[in-house]
Parts: structure tokens; sequence; C-alpha cells
């Protein structure tokens, strides 16, 4: 088997003092190989969407990461500093967040938000990035896209922004999104079609995916392989 996309291990991360810290991550261990679905399922509260915030080094300013290794191919992303970690957000990986409208500027147009996106990670700039904003939202099935490009947060539904958070995501070619709970904003009818659309853009991109839920549907639908997490362990 070839290298994996992510190994971590044994990784734990605390919240509060540390007189008595809350255990959120408590030693898990998981690897997540290039081009597979990898799902972590457990209950509401049990630590599986700040196992994501750790990898993404994105924790409150309570949490800490105690102890482990996160690796990304060959970079171990615990050693890397602010500013290199910030070339990896969005780029080596990036995350799709549970409400798309809090994770969306309400004062620029998606259009504004997918080209800055691009400018950061690929260097790219007005006709060019343009011309890849309209291009992606096409992929992500948003119709019209001349026209969705200049329109704000606000005008869309909860779907349509779900897609173009996808978007943002694959602005940067990642090699791994994290998607933590995806559809939980949305309507049944809508989820079937943000899970399809990750599917698809999931084999065409050739991207690894570790998905965050409690939704036993879900990872039927999706994963390849599951880890169970309970009170912070798996």
């Amino acid at each position: 088997m070839s290298d994996p996309c992510l190994s971590v291990s044994n990784l734990s991360t605390h919240l509060g003092s540390d007189t008595r810290p809350i255990r959120a991550v408590d030693s898990i261990s998981f690897e997540i190989q290039k081009g597979e679905t990898f799902a972590l399922l457990g209950e509401s509260g049990c630590g599986k969407s700040m196992t994501a915030l750790s990898l993404m080094r994105l924790l409150p300013t309570s949490g800490r990461i105690m102890s482990g290794a996160v690796r990304l191919g060959s970079r171990d992303l615990l050693k890397l500093s602010e500013s290199e970690m910030r070339g990896v957000r969005g780029g080596g990986m990036t995350m799709i967040f549970q409400e798309p409208m809090t994770s969306l500027n309400p004062v620029l147009t998606i259009g504004k938000q997918i080209v800055e996106a691009l400018r950061v990670h690929l260097g790219e700039t007005g006709t060019t990035a343009r011309q890849h904003v309209l291009d992606l939202l096409d992929a992500v099935r948003i119709p019209d896209p001349e026209k969705r490009v200049h329109e704000y947060p606000h005008q869309l539904s909860g779907g349509m922004k779900q897609r173009v958070m996808i978007a943002i995501a694959l602005a940067g070619q990642p090699d791994l999104l994290i998607a933590d709970e995806p559809t939980t904003a949305l309507d049944v009818t809508i989820q079937a079609q943000v899970l399809d659309l990750m599917q698809q853009l999931q084999q065409q991109w050739g991207m690894a995916m570790f998905l965050i839920t409690h939704d036993l549907g879900v990872v039927a639908e999706m994963a390849d392989r599951i880890a169970v997490m309970y009170a912070g362990q798996n």
C-alpha cells in the first residue's frame, strides 16, 4: 500500500484550564489513504469536530494540542509555524463546516470570495481567476454562474451556499477535504444532492475525504472505511 494521504498518531487535545482540562481528543490514531473516503462516526459532543479543528490547527482560545503527530504526506503539521500552516489550509487540505452561512463573508460577493482563495493558493488574478471561478461554480452545479458570481450569500439558498463552500474548498486543489457534518443544515432532498456532488467531485479530482458525521445513512452511502469515536477516543 502506498503512503497515506493523512496519518494521525496519538493525537490529544485539551480544552479549559491546565488543572482540570477537558480531554476533547484523547490519543486517537487513524490513517486516510489517497482517494478514499474515511468517516469518523460518533454522537454529538464526542470530539469529532474538535479532531478536525486540531488537524487544521484552528482550535478555540482555550484549546491546545498536548501530544501526537499529524502528517499530511511527509509533513508533520504540528511542527509547522503558523505562517507555514496558512499555506496548508485551503491548499494541502481544506475544510467544509456545518453551517455555510457562518463561513461565508456576508459583505462580499461569492465571486470575490472564491477569487481570494484562488489568489492565495494558486496566485491567480484578473481574467484567469474570473474564468476559474465560473468553472468552479459550474463544477458544483450552480446554475447561471455568470449571474451568481455577483450575488451575496444572503441571496442564495442553503444548498447553494453549501455548494459555494465546496467551490471555495476546491479552489486550492487540496489533497484532503475535511467535511464536518456537511449536510446537517440542509433538508433531506438537498442533502442527497450535496452528497452525490461531493462523491462525483472526489472521483473527478482524486481527493481523499475525511467525513465527520453522526448519520449512519451518510456513512453507508459515502464511506470506504469508518472509525467510531466516543468520549474523545476511537
